[in-house]
C-alpha cells in the first residue's frame, strides 16, 4: 500500500492597498511562500474577507485608501466575530499612526516605502505563528459545541476578575439541564449537542457588552459569572424560552442556583455554593430556581463539619448504636422477639445529632458505609454479650444501604462478624429498603439472594414508601414487610388507611412472609391489627430506641415472663 503524505498548503494572505505599486512590490517580496489575494480598498477588502473567512490567515492593510480606509476596516473587523480572529498588519508612512493603529488591534505595522525585504518577510512570519498559537490555545480554551469557556480557563479568568477588578460586583450562577442523559439517549446525541449549542448561543448573548464570563463546565452544566443584581427569575425564564423554541416538541426543563456576590468570597466557592443551590432545586419543574441564602450557608457548614468528623466519631465511639423492640403482638401477652439497631450521634460540642441530619449526608457522599460497618459491629458484638450474659438469643436487624448492596466485599464482611462472634446466621436481620431494589434489580436481586441461602433473614424496610410491582414482588428474596409507619399512623380515624394494611397484610399472606408495623404509639393501634392478622409490632407502645443497658431491663422482662 502506498502512504501518502499531507501537504501543506501555504497560507493566504490579503493585501488592501489602493497604490498599484505597493500591491506589486509586496507581491514580489511575498510570492512563492504564500498565496496571496488583493483589493483595492476597505470595502472590497471586508468583502474578500467574509468569503476566504475559513481559510485567510493575514490581512496586510494600508491606512490610507478611498472609499473605506484602514482605520474603519479595523473598526469592522472588532465588530465582527467570524473575522477579529484574522491578524492585521498596517502599512503606513505615517509614525505617528502606528500607535492608533496598535491600540485598535494591529498585530504589527511595515513601514512604508518598502526598503528592506528581510524585514517584511520577518514581520509576516513571526505574526502568523503566533497567530497559529493562538489559535491552538483558543481551542484548548473554548468549548467544542458551545463555544463558552472550558472549566480551566474559566475559572483562571473568573478568578483574575476577582482579583483585579475589585470594582466589580460578580454573582455565580450554575445551571443544568434536567436528566440531560435522557434527553441524548431518546432523542440521539445531534440533538442533544443542538441543544448545548443554543444554550451557549444565549448566553453569550446574555453576556453580550459586559464583563461576564461563561463555561460549559461538564455535559449539561453550565457556570456564569455575570454583574451582582440580575433578575434571575427573568433570566432563568429567558434561556427556558430560548430552548423550547429551539424544540418545542421535546419537553427540556433547566434548573438554575444563584450564589449573589458577597465580598471577598472567592469564585471557587461562589460557583460551589451556587451548585449546592441548583441540586436543591432537582426535579421541581414549578420552582426551578434558588438563591443561595444564609440558612443555606449555616447548613453547608454543619455538613462539612460532620462529613469531617466522622472518622474521629468513629474512633472515639461518639456514634452509639440504639435497640428498639420489635413485639410478637398474636401472643398473649405479646413477647419480645427480637430489635433494630438504630444508630445515634452523641457529638462533644453539638450534642445529640439526629440520625435524619447525618444519614442522608453520608448516603449523597459516600461514607454511609462507614457508619453501616460500625453499627453491624456494634450489633454483632452485643448479641453475642446478651447470649452470653443471659442466655437469652435476642436476633437484631440492621440496614444494608444501597452502597451496601452493591459491595463485592459485603457478603464476606458479613460473615465474618457472625464467625467472630460465635453467632448463627438467623441471629442477624437484615434491613433493605424497598426502593433499593428499583436500582438495578437483578444485582440486588443476586446479592440478596447470596445472603439468605446462608441463613440470613431479609427484611424489606418502608415498604409502601417505594414503587415496587406486584409481579416484582413475587421475585423478591424476603422473609419480612416491614409496613411504613405512614400507613399506621391514622388506622385509628381513616378506613382508607386501614384498608392499605390489610391489602399489605393480604400481599404478605400471597408472599407467605411476616409482616412488621412500624411506628404504632397507641393501644387502639396495636388492638387493631391484631386484630387484622399483623404479626409484629415496632414503635413508642413499648419503647423508643434506648441504649443497650436500658433495653436490658426489657430482657430482663421477658426471662422473668418466661420464668413464671
Amino acid at each position: 500500500m502506498i502512504e501518502t503524505k499531507q501537504i501543506e498548503r501555504p497560507k493566504l494572505i490579503l493585501i488592501a492597498d489602493d497604490i498599484e505599486l505597493n500591491r506589486d512590490a509586496l507581491e514580489v517580496v511575498l510570492d512563492g511562500q504564500y498565496n496571496l489575494l488583493f483589493a483595492e480598498n476597505g470595502k472590497e477588502a471586508l468583502e474578500i474577507m467574509r468569503m476566504h473567512r475559513e481559510d485567510l490567515s493575514m490581512l496586510i492593510l494600508d491606512l490610507n485608501m478611498p472609499v473605506m480606509n484602514g482605520y474603519e476596516v479595523m473598526e469592522r473587523l472588532r465588530e465582527d466575530e467570524l473575522l477579529q480572529h484574522i491578524p492585521v498588519i498596517v502599512l503606513t508612512a505615517d509614525k505617528s499612526a502606528e500607535l492608533q493603529a496598535l491600540q485598535m488591534g494591529a498585530a504589527d505595522f511595515i513601514t512604508k516605502p518598502f526598503d528592506i525585504p528581510e524585514i517584511i518577510q520577518t514581520r509576516v512570519s513571526r505574526i502568523l505563528e503566533l497567530s497559529e498559537g493562538k489559535k491552538l490555545i483558543s481551542a484548548a480554551e473554548h468549548d467544542r459545541i458551545t463555544g463558552l469557556y472550558t472549566r480551566n480557563f474559566f475559572f483562571e479568568y473568573a478568578d483574575r476578575l476577582f482579583q483585579y477588578h475589585t470594582e466589580m460586583q460578580m454573582d455565580a450562577v450554575v445551571m443544568n439541564i434536567e436528566q440531560f442523559h435522557s434527553v441524548n439517549a431518546v432523542n440521539g446525541r445531534e440533538f442533544g449537542d443542538g441543544v448545548l449549542k443554543r444554550i451557549g448561543e444565549e448566553i453569550r448573548a446574555f453576556l453580550a457588552g459586559t464583563k461576564g464570563i461563561a463555561s460549559r463546565i461538564e455535559a449539561d452544566r453550565f457556570d456564569i459569572y455575570c454583574l451582582h443584581g440580575q433578575d434571575y427569575r427573568a433570566v432563568l425564564d429567558r434561556f427556558q424560552k430560548a430552548i423550547s423554541r429551539f424544540s418545542p416538541n421535546v419537553s427540556i426543563h433547566l434548573r438554575m442556583g444563584v450564589m449573589p456576590w458577597q465580598e471577598g468570597v472567592e469564585p471557587v466557592l461562589m460557583f460551589d455554593r451556587a451548585q449546592t443551590a441548583c441540586n436543591m432545586v432537582r426535579g421541581d419543574f414549578q420552582n426551578p430556581l434558588m438563591i443561595y441564602n444564609n440558612e443555606m450557608q449555616a447548613q453547608e457548614l454543619l455538613n462539612r463539619r460532620l462529613l469531617n468528623d466522622l472518622s474521629v466519631a468513629i474512633a472515639e465511639r461518639q456514634l452509639q448504636v440504639y435497640y428498639q423492640p420489635k413485639y410478637d403482638i398474636q401472643c398473649c401477652p405479646p413477647r419480645l422477639s427480637s430489635a433494630e439497631a438504630l444508630i445515634r450521634w452523641k457529638h462533644p460540642q453539638l450534642g445529640m445529632i439526629s440520625p435524619g441530619e447525618f444519614i442522608p449526608l453520608f448516603e449523597g457522599n459516600g461514607l454511609i458505609s462507614k457508619v453501616d460497618n460500625f453499627v453491624w459491629e456494634e450489633a454483632a458484638r452485643q448479641v453475642r454479650v446478651w447470649k452470653e450474659r443471659y442466655g437469652f438469643v435476642l436476633p437484631v436487624s440492621v440496614n444494608l444501604s444501597r452502597a451496601d448492596v452493591f459491595d463485592p466485599t459485603l457478603v464476606d464482611r458479613v460473615v465474618r462478624l457472625i464467625g467472630e462472634n460465635n453467632l448463627d446466621f438467623k441471629d442477624m436481620k437484615l434491613e433493605v429498603t424497598e426502593s433499593a431494589y428499583t436500582d438495578k434489580a437483578n444485582e440486588v436481586l443476586n446479592t440478596v439472594c447470596s445472603l439468605r441461602e446462608m441463613g440470613f433473614e431479609i427484611e424489606m424496610d418502608d415498604f409502601g414508601s417505594g414503587y415496587s410491582s406486584l409481579n416484582m414482588l413475587s421475585d423478591m428474596p424476603i422473609d419480612v414487610l416491614k409496613m411504613d409507619m405512614k400507613f399506621v399512623r391514622n388506622i385509628e380515624t381513616s378506613d382508607t388507611d386501614m384498608r392499605l394494611v390489610k391489602l399489605i397484610l393480604d400481599i404478605a399472606k400471597y408472599l407467605k412472609v411476616k409482616v412488621v408495623a412500624e411506628g404504632v404509639e397507641t393501644e387502639g393501634q396495636l388492638h387493631l391489627l391484631k386484630d387484622v392478622g399483623c404479626d409484629l409490632i415496632q414503635g413508642f407502645y413499648f419503647s423508643r430506641p434506648v441504649p443497650p443497658e436500658e433495653f436490658e431491663k426489657l430482657i430482663e422482662q421477658e426471662i422473668a415472663i418466661e420464668r413464671s
